[in-house]
């Protein structure tokens, strides 16, 4: 024999559910999920002729470039990307990665990589963030 539900059991199923969902959808991303080492591969050929060796936006490419590109090793990241308060977060870094930093108010000159795979832009991210002196 089965109960019927209530609508107090209902409503309490109903927002756990919610809560869960809400959890999910925005639970932070974390660095560590990429492999900082494939990142410094990706980096070294991607992003050091601007950003250079070590981050701090004095690669041979962004010597010539104004404004200067962003220097990693403070580990400041000005970019609310995905508009949700918190600038710097992993999913800010990937959709700057992604689409460039120009339509995020950042500079046009910070190219897209549309053709990096999220594995790849993850372990990007992590060699970055391991930039941070």
């Amino acid at each position: 024999m089965t109960r019927a539900a209530t609508p107090s059991t209902l409503s309490t199923a109903l927002a756990a559910v919610a809560a869960l969902a809400v959890g999910l959808a925005f639970a932070p991303t974390d660095a560590s999920a990429g492999d900082a080492a494939a990142g410094k591969t990706l980096y070294t050929t991607n992003c050091l002729s601007c950003h250079g060796a070590t981050g701090k936006g004095d690669g041979p490419v962004g010597a010539a470039l104004n404004p200067k590109p962003r220097d990693f090793s403070t580990g400041d990241f000005k970019f609310d990307a995905d508009k949700n308060g918190t600038p710097g977060e992993d999913a800010d870094l990937t959709l700057v990665i992604k689409t460039g930093a120009a339509a995020y108010g950042g500079s046009p000159l910070m190219a897209p990589w549309p053709t990096l795979s999220d594995a790849d832009v993850a372990n990007v991210i992590a060699y970055v963030r391991s930039l941070k002196q």
